[in-house]
């Protein structure tokens, strides 16, 4: 038996069915995330996509940059605004970025980038960061109209080694005062998370803190719970873990895939209550299979998610 009950897409009514209203609003416009191996299994991403959607390309450690160039040029054909990865770790120089730069460009017509360090312990090359990807001027130089930068709502063990978040802070604070002196449109793309209320103490704490970048919050999408608990721990989740954990103790629930229903509806009722609250958009990473997860936004993001062939 599978364990995802999705409708057959012939089957799947917008509108037959009454929906969270908090939820389908803080879903609008959502991103997601997708690799050139997992890309190459989508049929159509017409088929399971809002046209026009934002979705970044992840470029992990190995992957042929003709291999990105050609997911973005297909995703941009098909009607999407593509967002690929720019790890600074894997970049061996700045002729280099300034070839990625171009041929995304020239053949995808890409004008937009999330900049990270990277996945790798030891740089390649020159960059360690993004803030040095930023220091290039290459983007600007190339009119590239948005950047997005990596956010950590539960901190970065990677980043700060001793547990706090002072080296996390000190580089977003450099992140707000580049984006206030830049053209592009700048966001944090966040790491993911299982529990709304370290999320809202963090984007509270950032407008405190006189940090404005809109927030754009990672969101895990439907998956095993097995699945969810190996990524969590190799990607340095920290508190929110334990709902995972709780969740994994409860005999009824062990064997059920986790859907982020109830984080998404804390996090939307909050933003419903606090309008200026700081979350402008989801970002879902579909660690569970990239179709599963656009079939949950499609029964729960209402008209906006409804797929450009739908």
């Amino acid at each position: 038996m599978a364990l995802f009950q999705f409708r057959k897409r012939e089957d799947r009514s917008f509108t037959e069915t009454p929906g969270n209203a908090a939820v389908e609003a803080f879903l609008k416009g959502y991103s997601i995330e997708v690799m050139p191996r997992t890309a190459s299994k989508v049929e159509n991403f017409r088929d399971l996509l809002p046209e026009g959607t934002r979705v970044y390309i992840a470029h992990i450690d190995g992957t042929p940059i003709e291999e990105m160039v050609a997911t973005a040029k297909r995703l941009s054909s098909e009607g999407y605004n593509v967002m690929p990865h720019f790890p600074a770790r894997i970049i061996k120089d700045a002729a280099t970025l300034g070839n990625w730069i171009a041929m995304y460009q020239g053949e995808a017509g890409v004008e937009q980038a999330l900049l990270l360090a990277g996945g790798v312990s030891e740089p390649h090359g020159d960059f360690h960061s993004s803030m040095q990807l930023m220091e290039t001027g290459l983007f600007d130089k190339a009119g590239f109209k948005r950047l997005h930068v990596a956010g950590h709502p539960e901190g970065n063990k990677d980043i700060d080694p001793d547990g706090s978040d002072r080296a996390v802070m000190e580089a977003l604070r450099w992140k707000q005062s580049f984006s206030e002196r830049t053209d592009a449109q700048m966001a944090l793309a966040t790491q993911f998370a299982f529990e709304a209320k370290p999320i809202i103490e963090w984007v509270n704490r950032l407008n405190a803190e006189g940090i404005s970048l809109p927030v754009h919050i990672g969101i895990a999408g439907p998956a095993k719970l097995q699945t969810l608990i190996k990524f969590a721990i190799a990607c340095g989740v920290g508190p929110s873990l334990k709902v995972l954990q709780k969740r994994a103790m409860d005999v009824t629930k062990l064997l059920l895939p986790y859907e982020p229903t109830d984080v998404l509806a804390e996090l939307a009722a909050y933003k419903a209550a606090n309008p200026a609250f700081g979350i402008e958009q989801v970002h879902f990473f579909p660690l569970g299979g990239f179709k599963t997860n656009a079939e949950w936004a499609i029964d729960n993001g209402g008209e906006a998610a409804r797929p450009a062939n739908g």
